[in-house]
Order: C-alpha cells, then sequence, then structure tokens
C-alpha cells in the first residue's frame, strides 16, 4: 500500500529531478522513490565500499596510463639527447656568440610553436596513432 506524501522542493532541484526521470523514461515519483531506498536502507556501507572501489580501479587505470607516458617521455627525450650530442660536436670558441644568439632565436620559435600546438593539437599521442596505422 503506498502512502502519499506532499512537501515542496526548491525550483532547481524540482528541473534536476524532471530531467533525470525524462531521460531515464521513469516517473519523477519512482525516481524518489529509489534515491530514498538508497539512502535509507542499510547496506549503504557496502554502496559506499563497491563505488569508491570503482572509483580507485579507475584511477590506477589512469596511473598506469599516465606512468607508461611518463616512461615514453623519458625514453624519447633520452635518445634524442644521446643522438644530438652524438651528431653535434662542441663549437669552437669564435662560433659560441654566434650560436647563442641563433640558439635563442630558435628556441623562442620553438615555444611559439609548441604553445600553439598544446592549444590546437592534435597531440603527439594522436600523431604517432595516425602515423603506425598508416604504416600498417
Amino acid at each position: 500500500m503506498n502512502v502519499k506524501r506532499t512537501f515542496r522542493l526548491p525550483a532547481q532541484l524540482a528541473d534536476d529531478l524532471a530531467r533525470h526521470a525524462r531521460r531515464r523514461g521513469v516517473t519523477q515519483g519512482l525516481v524518489l522513490e529509489t534515491a530514498l531506498q538508497s539512502i535509507l536502507t542499510t547496506d549503504d556501507t557496502e554502496r559506499i565500499e563497491a563505488a569508491f572501489t570503482r572509483r580507485m580501479d579507475k584511477l590506477a587505470r589512469q596511473l598506469d596510463k599516465l606512468d607508461y607516458h611518463v616512461e615514453v617521455t623519458n625514453e624519447t627525450l633520452a635518445l634524442f639527447v644521446r643522438f644530438w650530442l652524438t651528431a653535434n660536436p662542441p663549437l669552437p670558441d669564435a662560433a659560441l656568440a654566434a650560436a647563442k644568439a641563433k640558439g635563442n632565436e630558435r628556441y623562442e620559435g620553438f615555444v611559439e610553436v609548441l604553445a600553439r600546438k598544446l592549444e590546437a593539437g592534435p597531440r603527439l599521442a594522436e600523431e604517432l596513432r595516425r602515423d603506425v596505422e598508416a604504416g600498417g
């Protein structure tokens, strides 16, 4: 047997309730009933623990992915530095001033391109994915 209750909701909460019910294709009463049952049941600890576990699993997967990307970045940088040091002999003292000036100019250009790349993309991972797919 159902018991009728009447209460008032803030306008925004009522709108949110109506939108949620429409999205789910159920009545607002059913949404409220389910929410109340969820809050009032004694298995709150298990429900919270399950939600927490799902979130922790997601964070662990994200951390693993981040760890992989950092490792790839470190190896890429190390490989580039080794290659650069091997392929570029030291400059004579007479050429150092001109090389520094040109290096500063090129570095500023690099920073500008990097800023545009970070704003607009595509990111390196996307470029690598496309290159691998095109080559394979």
